[in-house]
């Protein structure tokens, strides 16, 4: 099987649960089901602080990212209270969307993640979504960046996966792993992991 790369960014006040599901989902693809999907962490410093406060040492920082060598970018969403928005709107991280996007790479994105999507310019007239609850005020939110928003819990449009809130995360996650291998082999992690 050929290596696949995926690199996770971890932007100031991600959500710890939406981070941890693309390591899990990956890393049972790869050590119990023999796929070479390699993940690597992110962030714009080597110590990024959660949502709740929790540290990640990362693999690299966003300068030593080349896009060349990955084929998915994943992004957990995050708490605009704690800065979320501080990092995820930097235009260093909406340059590495654009790139991603421009070569047809994955982009997967959980609940506000798909906040800096949208920003980039990437998802402009294309279907995606976000946080639903709220009376639907961040998915109108959205729909201010030129999103077709869809109030679902999983949108797929091409190569650009978004999602609704944290319980859809691993959806994301396997939805994402299903592009990098195929729908029979997610099906068989999935099972495997309980789902």
């Amino acid at each position: 099987m050929e290596n696949k790369k995926v690199v996770v960014f971890l932007a100031k006040a991600f959500e710890t649960m939406e981070f941890c599901t693309f390591i899990d989902v990956l890393g049972w693809a790869r050590v119990d089901y023999g796929h070479n999907i390699i993940v690597d962490t992110c962030g714009f410093t080597e110590k990024v602080i959660s949502t709740f406060n929790v540290p990640v040492i990362v693999d690299r920082t966003i300068e030593e990212i080349n896009v060349d060598e990955y084929d998915a970018l994943a992004i957990p969403g995050g708490f605009g209270e704690f800065g979320f928005y501080e990092e995820a709107y930097d235009e260093r991280f909406l340059k590495l969307i654009k790139e991603f996007n421009a070569q047809g790479k994955i982009i997967a994105a959980v609940c506000s993640g798909a906040f800096p999507v949208a920003k980039s310019g990437v998802l402009q007239n294309r279907k995606g979504t976000t946080y639903h609850l709220k009376n639907g005020y961040w998915q109108n939110k959205l729909k201010e960046l030129g999103v077709n928003v869809v109030n679902e819990p999983v949108v797929v449009d091409g190569n650009i996966i978004t999602s609704y809130c944290p319980e859809t995360a691993p959806k994301v996650a396997f939805e994402l792993l299903k592009m990098l291998t195929s729908e029979k082999e997610m099906e068989v992690i999935k099972k495997a992991m309980g789902f």
